[in-house]
């Protein structure tokens, strides 16, 4: 009984310790500041919130073409089904150093907020044609300059339905445009299982990379030309994993 007080005792005094800390090193970051390096100390506190948040959702995370992945810096796109979907992906690329470009609100999360943005991730306002253009221009210069590579959801928006996909806003490509950068596309699968399977069983989610538009090409295009090649390429991919599930669920039943 003692020694088992000791170890509840000492997970607490950690727990403590870890909520401390992660609290006064946020306090540290101004929530009005937009941030043009990507701060190793607060990108090591993002890992690690991050590593410990996947483990406690029960998230079994299988990753698929990350050869593929090109040299340097680039733009990653992907369809959008949960808010999990931005968290699995900085995961499982901690190398490649991602910031995401993400709505207001998620810079007001307690802590959160404010190491995703001493981390170089972007609010965009889409409602506001010239502050989603500065945007778009300012994760340009962060790719160009080497300092991050950067996410975007070309939905826009989580679709809630997760079948198809729901509409392009097309100029997000401009990000790679105007960095001269490779535009990496990916599927997302499984994230909507998340929040249903919480303290139930595990999810699995499986990250794949499907196509790599290199920096020539995609710099020789219009904006809306990439999205049709992007989205198209997404549509097969997201229609060849159902067709496997459907199969899978017939054996099983069967």
């Amino acid at each position: 009984m003692k020694v088992f007080l000791i170890v509840l005792a000492s997970i607490f005094g950690s727990v403590v310790l870890f909520v401390l800390w992660y609290t006064v090193s946020a306090l540290l970051v101004s929530p009005k500041k937009e941030y043009d390096r990507n701060n190793g100390y607060y990108r090591f506190m993002l890992n690690v919130g991050t590593a410990m948040g996947i483990f406690g959702a029960g998230i079994r995370l299988h990753v698929e073409g990350r050869e593929k992945l090109p040299e340097g810096r680039f733009l990653i796109v992907s369809n959008h089904r949960s808010n999990f979907d931005p968290i699995v992906t900085w995961h499982a690329f901690k190398k490649e150093q991602l910031a995401f470009i993400s709505k207001d609100k998620n810079f007001h999360i307690p802590w959160f907020g404010r190491i995703i943005r001493r981390c170089c991730f972007m609010c965009i306002d889409r409602e506001d044609p010239r502050k989603a253009i500065r945007t778009i221009n300012r994760a340009a210069k962060l790719i160009e300059k080497g300092e991050v590579s950067v996410g975007v959801y070309p939905e826009g928006t989580r679709n809630r339905s997760c079948q198809g996909l729901l509409p392009f806003h097309n100029g997000v490509f401009m990000i790679a445009q105007k960095a001269h950068a490779p535009v990496v596309v990916m599927t997302v699968y499984g994230t909507e299982n998340v929040r249903l399977n919480y303290f139930r069983r595990k999810t699995d989610v499986y990250l794949k990379i499907i196509d790599v538009i290199d920096a020539e090409t995609a710099a020789g295009e219009k904006s809306d030309v990439i999205g049709e090649r992007v989205r198209n390429d997404l549509l097969d991919a997201l229609s060849e994993i159902e067709n496997k599930e459907n199969i899978n669920e017939r054996t099983n039943v069967s």
